[in-house]
């Protein structure tokens, strides 16, 4: 489970930069901004998915 968070992080990592990178480059003129912080907020959804439904399952350990 932790490689699967440690993925999902890295790729709203590179999300979140290709974002800043198309905000300087564009200059405001296009949407590959937007897109990628509409990928990036979608991969969160997931991930936070997936970490709450492995802890209802029992899959994450419980915290003591």
């Amino acid at each position: 489970m932790k490689i699967i968070a440690a993925v999902f992080f890295l790729f709203i990592f590179y999300s979140l930069a290709s974002a800043l990178f198309f905000m300087l480059k564009d200059k405001g003129q296009s949407t590959r901004m937007v897109k990628s912080l509409t990928i990036r907020i979608g991969l969160s959804v997931v991930l936070f998915i997936i970490l709450m439904t492995s802890y209802y399952f029992g899959i994450l350990p419980k915290s003591q």
